[in-house]
């Protein structure tokens, strides 16, 4: 994961790098963290690194649906993701387009309220509300959550995974009724699979770790 999704000696790349004394529940929180990343990378556009990253992640999530659908990003390119999901493409990928009676400018300073909180800055060409940033940003939180575990700080981990529940609720689950059709219609492969995922999880009840558990 990206440098600012990570905090502590816990944490590195992949799940498999933490240490084999750590709790259970710091555990299935950091899966759940790796599993929303690679969710929130299949809706990122192909570019130098994008597939290796993918790959890497790929090798350690739990969610079988996921690791096909990474597979299926093998054959992903440019010019295809642009004609889906680019500026003028075939499908919205952000979320104001699936609130039309919502004030545009009072979405975007809600979710940057709900980033500036939680001190996610991520590094990305995409706006605020593009659901591959509300997809990574489920993730951080998760793994926010599982050091908060790490630490024994009830309090943080609380506040950290009603996070996740609020922000599913009043944001991600925008996605949920109407991309993953409109991509059906308009491609097929690995964008059609995470838009699919994303439809299921995001209505799951939040509880230790995210709804990927």
């Amino acid at each position: 994961m990206v440098n600012e999704e990570g905090e502590g000696p816990l944490f590195s790349s992949t799940p498999s790098a933490v240490r084999k004394d750590v709790p259970s529940c710091v555990l299935e929180a950091i899966k759940a963290a790796a599993n929303w990343r690679l969710l929130g990378m299949l809706f990122e556009r192909p570019r130098p690194g994008w597939l290796d990253g993918l790959r890497t992640l790929a090798g350690e999530v739990t969610d079988p649906e996921l690791r096909v659908a990474a597979r299926e990003a093998e054959c992903a390119d440019e010019g295809s993701y642009l004609f889906v999901l680019g500026p003028g493409g075939a499908v919205s990928p952000r979320e104001v387009a699936y609130r039309p009676m919502a004030d545009p400018g009072k979405v975007l300073s809600e979710i940057n309220g709900y980033y500036q909180a939680f001190a996610y800055r991520p590094r990305t060409e995409d706006p605020a509300d593009h659901v591959a940033v509300e997809t990574g940003f489920v993730g951080y939180l998760a793994l926010k959550e599982a050091y908060a575990l790490a630490r024994e700080d009830a309090e943080e981990a609380r506040t950290t995974r009603e996070a996740i529940g609020s922000f599913l609720q009043e944001h991600l689950s925008c996605f949920v009724a109407e991309l993953p059709q409109r991509l059906k219609e308009s491609t097929k492969g690995h964008l059609r699979a995470a838009a699919t995922i994303l439809g299921k999880v995001s209505l799951l009840p939040v509880k230790t770790g995210c709804p990927f558990q």
